[in-house]
């Protein structure tokens, strides 16, 4: 979506403008001494110093930040905008002198630029009050669209957490096992029921622990273990440190998910995936040996990540497919990151 960008309309600009010089024309008009070429003059030249200033505070705003925002009023650009508007008003005051001679320049000129000032500074202050308010909505628009997009995600997540076709399989393998007697039934129940709790638990929260996702792939690889035996072969190398950063619940697991997924899995030819951490980033890596008849890929699961790193951190996850290896690598999140 394209972002709007601040504006004043021209003709709020324009009417305020000659509003203020009809204004400023009225104490001359009630003057007994009323004399219409001077209230002309006067009210033409506020009228021209309020155009101005309007339009140079408009185009000299700052690209803020919402951190600028919440800092207030700059006092340095004020005293620049004042600079430039005691300048202009000068020069205006030099106009009103050669329109009418009989006028004492040095007194003109000080209540030119007093009003000036005043002008200046009324405009500026109500300025920079619009822009900080269309800032804050702007920021209040990204932080619900920010919102529903991670919920989006959080629900397609959820749906790809109990996948169906996973939890088939993983009770099919259940059936066979139980028929065979094998005397990994007990554990392969433990562990299938251990995937699910932590499924439930972790379903509503933004964040766990790098230690608590590596359970989760252990519970999952046993059970996916159980299915293609030695068809898959999985390494995790995670230093203690990150182990204590944290992840998105879940991100692992549909990494590894993906990667079965997409590549053929047996014992003819195993499917080796890495996980690791290298710099900043926990790196989730598996040699491509594509299937013969691909599964349609919608790109959603990656997307969810990605934009749920986007919503957490500000960074996206980093996609290197090649010709041997498809590779991802997620930011670190560390705790000071998620206040």
């Amino acid at each position: 979506m394209k972002k709007e960008t601040f504006k004043i309309s021209n003709k709020v600009i324009w009417l305020s403008s000659f509003l203020l010089g009809v204004l400023m024309s009225v104490p001359k008009i009630a003057d007994r001494h009323f004399n219409l070429p001077e209230t002309i003059v006067n009210s033409t030249l506020t009228f021209l110093f309020s155009l101005f200033v309007w339009y140079y505070n408009i185009f000299t705003l700052p690209v803020y930040s919402s951190k600028d925002i919440a800092k207030g009023i700059s006092m340095k650009r004020l005293v620049k905008n004042l600079a430039m508007g005691i300048l202009v008003m000068f020069l205006l005051a030099g106009l009103q002198q050669f329109l009418l001679t009989h006028l004492n320049f040095e007194q003109a000129a000080l209540m030119v630029e007093v009003r000036g000032i005043l002008i200046s500074i009324t405009f500026y202050m109500f300025i920079h009050l619009l822009y900080q308010s269309y800032h804050n909505q702007q920021v209040s628009i990204e932080l619900e669209r920010s919102r529903m997009d991670n919920l989006g995600a959080q629900y397609e997540l959820l749906k790809q957490q109990v996948n169906p076709h996973f939890l088939f399989n993983s009770l099919n393998t259940l059936k066979y096992m139980v028929e065979s007697q094998d005397e990994h039934t007990v554990e392969f129940v433990l562990k299938l029921s251990d995937f699910y709790r932590f499924t439930l638990e972790s379903r509503k929260l933004n964040l766990i622990k790098v230690s608590e996702e590596l359970k989760i792939i252990e519970s999952y690889v046993y059970l996916l273990k159980a299915r293609f035996e030695e068809g898959i072969e999985l390494s995790v190398a995670i230093d203690e440190p990150v182990q204590q950063t944290y992840i998105p619940p879940f991100t692992l697991q549909l990494l590894v998910e993906n990667c079965i997924k997409h590549n053929i899995v047996s014992l003819e030819r195993p499917l080796q995936i890495k996980i690791y951490n290298e710099k900043d980033a926990i790196v989730v890596q598996n040699q491509i040996q594509l299937k013969r008849t691909p599964e349609a890929s919608t790109g959603v699961g990656l997307e969810n990540i990605n934009q749920r790193y986007l919503h957490l951190l500000d960074k996206r996850i980093e996609i290197v497919p090649g010709e041997q290896f498809f590779t991802i690598k997620l930011p670190l999140i560390h705790e000071n990151n998620h206040n």
